[in-house]
Order: structure tokens, then sequence, then C-alpha cells
């Protein structure tokens, strides 16, 4: 089969982290990853099933890898070589439409899950991550054993499949991942009725969010700070009641919660704060903009950031974090998983418009080069095609 092959070569590394300093997109031209003919991945275990990838969508996360800027603190929990690619729509051998739940969670690995009817990511001890029938790896696409979404094939457990309805297109159906990350953050919030909400940063994970916000949550009114402008007209599509450029976000929350300013500071501000960008900025503004004893929701991926946290301290300000997706409790006290509240959630909004461009694995580098651009080009989420 052809696949994307991420190698553990150092040196190619930081010439990939050297390259995407000075233009970034360039480090998939020098970095260790490389268009391979390989043997397809053994299954793991009897019921594992193979899966032939239609679409797979390229994410920050992936970008940060390429590009020699992911943190370090995944090493232990990944294993090498890898085939990146855990946003995916697929077909199974039996004709099946699925998308991909990538977290290699306790079924996967032939463990107990921690309750009854637990999603991959639920529980409260992730040593599951590193034991059991597969190398390390905390989800397809960081994993030896099971492949990824950037190739012909992979292998995946049947807990981690989804049936795509037929009325949802590919393009949709591959959003269906990172919009439910996005539903994961908004419910982690826990948002009551009329709270104002800020996100900032309106890539994927941002107009995600707030699709999930005007849907899934009581939220009142919701502020997005966008830097370009077919984000913000996305995010005004999506349920954004006051949309401006994203260095405008505090003086868009200071009129709407009628705030003064305190130094850089709003003296109120919103209720919540969902940081869709994960830069040191980002976490200082979504501070700065969050009022005393609000909630400020970790969703872009940080990395090492650069903080000065003595207004998270003096604010009493609650920083959360949210990773992936998970079983979820909704504000009338009912549980369901965020891959079904994003499958729902996909029904009401055009996820699929957000597929702006798509290339054959062949022109990696173009692509990563887009996807690392995507903003200034008018895109948002870049794809592989293997259709």
């Amino acid at each position: 089969m052809q696949a994307l092959e991420f190698r553990r070569e150092e040196a190619r590394f930081v010439a990939s982290a050297v390259a995407a300093r000075l233009r970034p997109g360039s480090g998939a031209t020098v970095g260790p990853i490389h268009l391979v003919e390989t043997s397809a991945p053994e299954l793991p275990h009897d019921d594992w099933v193979r899966v032939r990838t239609r679409l797979a969508g390229i994410c920050g996360s992936d970008l940060a890898t390429v590009e020699g800027k992911a943190a370090r603190y995944f090493e232990p929990w990944i294993t090498f070589p890898f085939v990146p690619g855990h946003e995916v729509v697929g077909t199974t051998e039996d004709g099946r439409r699925v998308v991909l739940e990538p977290v290699l969670g306790h079924a996967c690995r032939g463990f107990e899950p921690p309750f009854e009817g637990a999603a991959q990511a639920d529980g409260d001890d992730y040593r599951h991550l590193v034991g059991g029938h597969l190398e390390p790896g905390i989800q397809t696409g960081s994993c030896e054993s099971t492949g990824g979404g950037w190739s012909t094939e992979f292998v995946a457990h049947p807990s981690q499949l989804h049936d795509v309805p037929d009325e949802l297109s590919d393009e949709s159906a591959v959003m269906i991942e990172p919009v439910a990350g996005a539903v994961h953050a908004a419910l982690r919030a826990r948002i009551t009725e009329g709270e104002t909400v800020a996100v900032i940063g309106a890539g994927t994970m941002g107009l995600g969010t707030v699709a999930a916000l005007r849907h899934l949550t009581p939220a009142g009114t919701i502020i997005a700070g966008a830097r370009h402008p077919h984000q913000r007209r996305l995010a005004a599509d999506f349920g954004a009641d006051v949309v401006v450029d994203g260095a405008e976000i505090g003086r868009a929350v200071r009129r709407a919660t009628g705030s003064y300013m305190i130094g850089p500071d709003l003296s109120g501000g919103a209720d919540v704060v969902i940081d869709a960008v994960g830069s040191s900025d980002s976490l200082r503004t979504a501070i700065s903009i969050c009022r005393p004893r609000g909630r400020v929701v970790l969703l872009g991926m940080p990395g090492e950031v650069s903080l000065e946290l003595t207004a998270l301290w003096h604010r009493e300000t609650e920083l959360i974090g949210a990773y992936t997706y998970g079983t979820e409790q909704l504000p009338d006290g009912t549980t369901t998983h965020s891959f079904e509240l994003a499958m729902q959630l996909a029904g009401r909004v055009d996820l699929g418009q957000l597929v702006t461009a798509t290339y054959p694995l062949a022109r990696y580098t173009d692509a990563l080069d887009h996807a690392a651009n995507a903003g200034r080009l008018g895109a948002v989420k870049v794809c592989f095609d293997l259709r």
C-alpha cells in the first residue's frame, strides 16, 4: 500500500523546524516524513477490521509534528515509524462507510472499559495507552500497530468506527472527528443559561466550537474572534452573534459585558472563553477577557508557552483542558457521546463546506504547505483524497 510514514530521524526533525520557522509549510520538504510503498498493517486481533481511506484531514497537531513544533511530551505515548492521519472517513471490507474515533481506548487494547458504554477516551488513568496488544500510541495516527489515515488503508477496532448516514457527504463526514473535539470543549465549559461566551480562533476547531455552542448549549451571546474574512463569514453562519477581527475581541467582549479596562485586562468579561488557538498570546488574551471566577477552556494544543499567571490567580479563573472527546452530560442531565452529537450537528450545519482543498498523497508537500497557510489562502480544512 501507499502511505506517508513519519520516522524518528532527529536531524530531519531539526531541519523541518528550522525550515518552518523561515516559511510555514516548508517543513515537509526536509522533514522526517516520507511517501513509501509498504505492507498494510497486520490485524492486531481477530475482531479488528481493515479500512480503506476515502478522505483524511490535515489538522494542527499533524502540522506541528511534521514541522518540528510538536511537544516532546508525547514521545513516550507514540511509536515510530507511524503513519499520521486521525481525521478519516473510509470504507470497510464489507462496504460500510465509516468515520474513525481514533483514540486507542480500553476496548482497542484488550482492557475492561472504566464503565459500561464508555467512549474511547473515558477513564481517569491513561496506563492502557502504552499497554495491551498494541504498541504505545494515544490514537490511530501515532501508533505503529494500526497505521493511519494518510495511507491507502489502516486497521481499526470495531469500537472505533461510526457508520456514516447516507445523506452525509464524505466532506461532511471527514469533519466529524474534529467537530466531536469541539463539541467536547463546548460541553466541558459547563455553560449555563444565557452566559456570554467568547471563542478565540476560527479555524476548524473554533468554527466547530461556535456551532456546538449555538446548537448544543444554552449560551446567550457568542462572540467570535476570526483573523480572516472567510473565517468571519463562516463564524456568523455557524451561529456567532458578534464576529470581529481576532485583534478586536477584547473590545467586543468589553462592549457586550459593559466592562471597564484596567491596564490590559477587563474589569469583568465573558463568563466563558474558549481558546481554539493555544499560543502564549491567545492564552493571555483569554484570561484577560474572562470575568473573575469565569472559565477558560483550552482547546487549541498549546505546546510550550510563556505566560504571566498573576491574572489567573488574582481573578480566580478556572482553566480547563479539552482533549478529544468522550461521554458527555447534556444540560438536561442525559448522557451521550461526543461523536453522536457531532453526527447530529452535521445534520444541522453544512460541515462539508469547511473542506476547501484536497490532494492525492503523491502531492503531500503541496498539501501540507496549503494546510499550514490555510487562513491567508482562504481555506479551512485541507484533506488527502484517496477515493
